[in-house]
């Protein structure tokens, strides 16, 4: 196990709503099969872990999104112009810079919003950028963007930011909604960036959510001791498995934690949750796209797309998106 994985775990209790969680958690655990929010991976634990993920060997996504933008992002930017980047689910902002050092470049960069909901490290993100980027307006903004998107005054034109494939983790109708809050935000000059996974070799899918290494099931199980901590439930984490797999007729990736036997789990709150051996918690989808899919979800999320950029292995794809009707 890598040395930074035995980071003990903050508290998110600052910035993770209390009774949010619990009526999210009370809903998923009464779903059949039941299921938890993703979005509760990423205390600061979960963030650190996943950024273990992106460098493993199997992780393709990483990779091949980081080499597109590296090869595309000077285009991308000379079509924009941005004055401003708002990255949504920010994380560390690895990529961040590609983009930053491109509008840079071109005269443009004056400001950056990266939106994340683990304001810890969100912050810790934002000062490592002050100091590379002095002159940058850099101003986080914690908080959840699949509920509302609260950003501060932006230079335009501005280029929003989301990447990671982390448009995956939503179903269409869910994935639509977001768009459609990005586009209202958005002016008729600003662009929208997109990082897509695409439909490919199943084994090769697989593989990149079940390493080697046990990091992605490390990270899977994070989420039961976010409502250990948060909700004093009293899962026992060696009692659940990690487990995904690729859905070829839905072309999505379900993650899930296996019980491997019959169980009751106490939660404050909300009672006694039974688990019979072998059955289930879903706690992330991955979809995978292809153009038609992107563009079927742009137009009814208020966008159009403009440029369609893949890698030559066809892995991954930038999809850039400009708003059908502003809201200004």
């Amino acid at each position: 196990m890598p040395e930074s994985m035995d980071v003990a775990a903050h508290t998110i209790t600052a910035r993770i709503d209390r009774g949010e969680l619990l009526r999210d958690v009370s809903r998923g655990l009464a779903l059949k099969p039941k299921e938890l929010d993703p979005k509760y991976f990423y205390d600061d634990r979960g963030s650190e872990l996943f950024e273990l993920i992106t460098q493993l060997p199997e992780y393709y996504l990483t990779r091949s999104e980081r080499e597109l933008l590296l090869a595309r992002v000077a285009e991308i930017v000379a079509t924009v112009r941005p004055r401003s980047l708002v990255e949504l689910g920010a994380g560390s902002a690895s990529k961040t810079r590609i983009i930053l050092d491109a509008m840079q470049a071109a005269g443009t960069g004056e400001q950056y919003v990266p939106v994340d909901v683990s304001r810890n490290f969100l912050e810790e993100t934002a000062n490592r950028l002050r100091e590379i980027y002095p002159k940058l307006e850099i101003t986080a903004a914690a908080g959840d963007f699949t509920r509302q998107l609260k950003l501060p005054w932006l230079e335009r034109p501005t280029l929003f930011a989301f990447l990671g494939s982390t448009i995956g983790n939503f179903e269409s109708e869910s994935a639509v909604r977001i768009l459609r809050r990005i586009a209202a935000q958005m002016c008729p000059d600003d662009g929208f960036l997109l990082g897509a996974d695409l439909r490919k070799e199943p084994a090769v899918i697989e593989a990149a959510y079940n390493d080697r290494a046990g990091v992605t099931a490390e990270f899977n199980l994070n989420i039961l001791r976010v409502l250990n901590r948060e909700l004093g439930a009293n899962f026992d984490l060696a009692a659940f498995r990690h487990r995904a797999f690729y859905d070829r007729d839905r072309h999505r990736v379900e993650m899930h934690l296996d019980s491997d036997r019959d169980q009751t789990v106490f939660i404050p709150e909300i009672g006694n949750v039974s688990f019979s051996e072998g059955e289930s918690i879903r706690t992330e989808l991955s979809c995978k796209y292809d153009r038609a899919s992107i563009e079927a979800i742009f137009e009814r999320g208020g966008l159009r797309l403009e440029q369609w950029i893949t890698d030559a292995d066809e892995l991954f794809a930038l999809a850039l998106g400009r708003p059908v009707r502003s809201a200004f």
